[in-house]
């Protein structure tokens, strides 16, 4: 008889790791509360991606003129047909879980669970055993205990995600990817928006000359970021929220329409029975080994529940790696994870950064290739930012940073080289396409070395 799997949460690491189980033969159940997806493909991801891309389209579409077009009329963003394109995209994806599920063999049931022994689990009236269970049950929006942060007119991302108007005045709390992301795409909607992050930089883990080349490029686009404020107070004015905060200049106040709050998230793991059955917890979320079990050796927890890495594609990798693990396979799993914000420029980034080598105190090398000197990004109209690549002294590439236009496409040659332990002389043959922007990362690479034949070397290397 095969072996029962049960999967607590049906987002990116669940149904991955379900799917895969049934390839594997095992017997398979997916328990869900909500529809497949996750919060990455009902309320955070994709959603986000599909209001970008809108946000992109309407910027192009006030830009015409410097492409060479003429248009009579006037472009405005609809807010209802924005939205629901929005939902059509989720809806179509949603919809291919559910048949990959369905044709794979995965029993899907509805509900929420809870963990009666290490071996049981209730799901509403009905009862389900199994041999392993893989808790995948993601994470959700942090609320910080900010006096009037439930007054009308303060969301999360899942409520501004379905929003009716676009507000005048939008006040971002919180400069982590998340906030970031709605700041832009707002911004290049038309609303005026303010950022406020507690710590010194926003994009905590991006590298500090990215961010640092980013911020002039992002005030340009309408976004003022405050840095180093602690917000204290929200309150209401009439039609305005004004939002009090402190920083190194003291006392601050700024008014917006609409606040979003957007400062980080928690794991889901209250109301799982994970304390009454002894399962070890901290406040990053479950505490799991290598091999992402838990402190009980048939229970394993993947994803942003086990708060190693809050990233979509990182639950899923952890989903087909406990799969194989189960099978008794010699399972792998990649050391380098990939990030990527989806601002105007992008953002995206691999490996290591300066700053994480500089607090190890290890030696390494720098090469920038400005995409203002790359033919593909001056005919895209898109010559703001830059490939930066880091490796060691021996030329091996451990990091791999971009701004600009696709920096969410070309960084996974960047990852490929860093995963793969590639050194700068492992590259210098592979010939790129011209023109394009991956043609940028060779010119970065080959710039550790002075042999950079696109970048204007100084005469003391010569």
């Amino acid at each position: 008889m095969a072996e029962k799997v049960v999967i607590l949460g049906g987002g990116p690491g669940g149904y991955v790791a379900a799917i895969r189980l049934r390839q594997l033969g095992f017997d398979t159940t997916l328990v869900e509360k909500n529809r497949v997806g996750g919060v990455c493909l009902n309320v955070g991801c994709i959603p986000t991606k599909a209001l970008y891309k809108s946000a992109e389209i309407y910027h192009h579409a006030k830009n015409l003129e410097s492409y060479g077009i003429d248009f009579q009329g006037e472009a405005k963003p609809n807010p209802q047909k924005i939205v629901e394109r929005k939902n059509q995209v989720v809806d179509t994806l949603v919809t291919g879980v559910e048949k990959l599920l369905s044709s794979a063999g995965v029993k899907v049931v509805h509900g929420e669970g809870k963990l009666l022994t290490k071996n049981t689990m209730a799901v509403g009236d009905e009862e389900l055993s199994f041999d392993k269970l893989i808790i995948a049950t993601g994470s959700s929006s942090f609320i910080p205990p900010i006096k009037g942060v439930d007054l009308e007119g303060i969301v999360t991302s899942t409520e501004l995600l379905d929003f009716t108007a676009i507000p005048e005045e939008l006040i971002v709390v919180g400069g982590g990817v998340i906030g970031m992301e709605f700041a832009g795409i707002f911004a290049s909607f038309g609303s005026k928006v303010t950022v406020l992050e507690a710590m010194p930089s926003i994009l905590p883990g991006v590298d500090g000359e990215i961010v640092k080349r980013l911020k002039p490029l992002l005030k340009k686009k309408g976004i003022d970021v405050k840095t180093s404020m602690m917000v204290q107070e929200i309150h209401k004015e009439g039609a305005k929220l004004t939002v009090s905060m402190e920083g190194k200049k003291g006392k601050e106040i700024v008014s917006g329409n609409q606040v979003l709050i957007a400062t980080g998230r928690r794991p889901n793991i209250s109301g799982l029975g994970l304390e009454e059955l002894g399962v070890e917890t901290n406040r990053k979320g479950i505490v799991v080994n290598e091999s992402f079990q838990t402190s009980i050796e048939n229970i394993y927890a993947i994803g942003d529940v086990n708060g190693k890495w809050l990233l979509a594609h990182a639950a899923s990798a952890q989903g087909e790696y406990v799969a194989e693990l189960m099978a008794g396979k010699e399972a792998s799993i990649g050391q380098f994870v990939p990030g990527c914000v989806f601002l105007f420029p992008e953002v995206a980034g691999v490996g290591y950064t300066e700053e994480q080598l500089k607090e190890e105190g290890k030696e390494y090398l720098t090469s920038k290739f400005m995409l203002g000197a790359n033919g593909k990004a001056l005919t895209m109209g898109e010559g703001e930012g830059l490939v930066k690549v880091i490796s060691d002294k021996e030329y091996k590439i451990i990091g791999v940073h971009i701004m600009g236009a696709h920096a969410s496409d070309l960084i996974h040659e960047g990852l490929l080289a860093c995963e793969m332990g590639l050194h700068v002389e492992d590259l210098k043959h592979v010939i790129h396409a011209h023109p394009t922007l991956a043609e940028a990362f060779f010119e970065s690479a080959m710039g550790l070395k002075g042999e950079a034949v696109h970048m204007v070397q100084s005469r003391r290397s010569l």
